[in-house]
């Protein structure tokens, strides 16, 4: 039985589907089907202009970017597609709090929805702070197919765990 690390927590008819599409090895064509374009953002500032459009578009009010990179760093294992953090800073007598977000490297070869996906979701950490009904309502704003495309992530991730790049 294939282990779906990726999918924990998915309902288990959910998961005897997906098992079913990997054992006739349908799950890497119907997702390359789906989703056939590879973004376009390669660099570590076009990420960040990324980021910045979107946080622009739908949360101008929320605190600014101080930094938006790639980050081969970030381990999938522990379940972090991306990450933001708010790192403080002293300038002067002041302590001031700069907002960073970081998405795996292994996105940067991704659809663009999937990397849509993740900033949306660690832009919208720039309001909410947990992952409650106010946070996905936020996540579902910036992005209406915000489930589908985290459960199509998730699909991607597993394709790529099979063919040994995860």
């Amino acid at each position: 039985m294939t282990r779906l690390k990726y999918l924990a927590g998915y309902p288990e008819e959910v998961l005897a589907r997906v098992r079913q599409g990997i054992a006739r090895g349908e799950l890497g064509e119907a997702l390359r089907r789906k989703y056939p374009e590879r973004h376009e953002v390669r660099t570590d500032r076009a990420l960040y202009d990324y980021a910045q459009e979107l946080k622009n578009r739908y949360l101008r009010n929320a605190e600014p970017l101080s930094k938006v990179l790639f980050d081969n760093s970030l381990h999938l294992v522990a379940k972090a597609l991306g990450t933001h953090s708010t790192v403080p800073r002293v300038q002067g007598g002041r302590l001031k709090s700069k907002r960073e977000i970081r998405v795996a490297t292994l996105f940067r070869d991704a659809p663009p929805e999937f990397l849509r996906m993740i900033v949306v979701h660690e832009l919208a950490h720039l309001k909410e702070r947990e992952h409650d009904r106010a946070f996905y309502q936020l996540c579902t704003h910036m992005e209406p197919d915000y489930f589908q495309l985290e459960f199509d992530t998730r699909l991607y991730l597993t394709q790529l765990d099979l063919e040994g790049g995860a």
